[in-house]
């Protein structure tokens, strides 16, 4: 699930080279995920499968399965219950 004003953004520029050329870099969701509203996704991230994004997190390198992660930057804080 994806809630309001969340933003994935897979694209970025690499400030090494003149010019600054387009990188785009896949975001992966999970199953059973929850993006919480205002979340800013990095390009490159991977959401594992039933992870929950807190909102207005800043998430900047790949989160865990089935753990509650929030914060800026973004870092896993408890486990979440599998059904």
């Amino acid at each position: 699930m994806i809630s309001q004003e969340a933003f994935l953004c897979s694209g970025t520029h690499d400030y090494q080279v003149p010019g600054f050329p387009l990188r785009a870099y896949p975001i992966h969701v999970g199953a059973h995920a929850w993006v919480a509203a205002q979340a800013f996704i990095h390009p490159g991230v991977t959401i594992g499968e039933g992870c929950v994004i807190g909102a207005r997190s800043v998430v900047t390198r790949s989160m865990p399965e089935w753990m509650v992660c929030a914060g800026h930057p973004c870092q896993p804080i408890k486990e979440r219950n599998r059904w």
